[in-house]
């Protein structure tokens, strides 16, 4: 066991919860951060060595006071995972403002917010940061104008972390997710989707949440001590292909 500290937000469903029971596996205890309050819940209450907090991270006061919740329950902050995100896919002339902000609020807002606010605590312990984008942030595809922009920024976001955070021992990394194998991606991707990814990804076939996570894990550990400011495309090869498929222009 260790009293090392990981905080993940997002950590009610998906890579955030495959993440956290990665870390709790090697002997973490995990902050875990989710704003929905039900699933938070349910989800923390079969796990030992977590401390739910609700919190939205699109709001700086909220965010200000879960650090606080989690240094006061926890004593420390040894690794941060941006992972909280939303979806919005739509045509360029039919995303309004309102969704476009609704993107940008969680996905780039809620980074700079929460890494700004563990600056102080990752100082203490020469932490990491883990920002999760996606491979829709390395190459423009279609119907993703505001989710594409934000992994993009998110993408930026993180070199800014590694080149001013570095002299204080924070190291701070980039995992860009390819097509995962979640409830909500098979509840969405119709048959067309699915084969057209399968047809396109080298390795063949959706990743799982679970392998995501193992990257995210390496880049907290010691063992990835020398490495920050890096994007690591985890998406079986589907990056390096090509920039998208006709079959998710409709």
């Amino acid at each position: 066991m260790t009293d090392k500290t990981a905080l993940v937000t997002g950590a009610a469903r998906g890579i955030g919860l495959a993440t956290t029971k990665l870390f709790l596996a090697e002997g973490w205890r995990v902050a875990m951060i989710d704003r929905d309050a039900e699933a938070l819940a349910d989800e923390s209450a079969q796990l030992d060595g977590v401390l739910p907090v609700v919190c939205d991270v699109s709001d700086p006061a909220q965010v200000d006071a879960m650090v606080t919740t989690v240094l006061s329950g926890l004593g420390r902050i040894d690794a941060l995972v941006n992972n909280a995100g939303v979806a919005d896919f739509g045509p360029i002339e039919e995303t309004t403002f309102e969704r476009w902000r609704t993107v940008m609020a969680t996905n780039l807002d809620g980074v700079f917010l929460v890494s700004q606010a563990c600056i102080p605590a990752l100082k203490e312990t020469r932490g990491g940061i883990v920002n999760i984008a996606s491979i829709s942030g390395l190459r423009a595809s279609t119907l993703r104008v505001a989710y594409g922009t934000s992994k993009a920024s998110v993408i930026h976001i993180t070199k800014q972390q590694a080149a001013e955070l570095g002299e204080y021992g924070i190291r701070a990394n980039c995992v860009c997710p390819g097509p995962v194998r979640t409830k909500l991606a098979m509840a969405v991707h119709s048959p067309e989707i699915i084969a057209a990814y399968h047809d396109a990804i080298p390795l063949n076939r959706y990743g799982s949440e679970a392998e995501i996570g193992q990257v995210i894990a390496f880049l907290c550990s010691d063992k990835a001590s020398y490495i920050t400011g890096q994007v690591i495309a985890s998406d079986g090869g589907f990056e390096s292909t090509g920039i998208g498929l006709p079959a998710l222009r409709v």
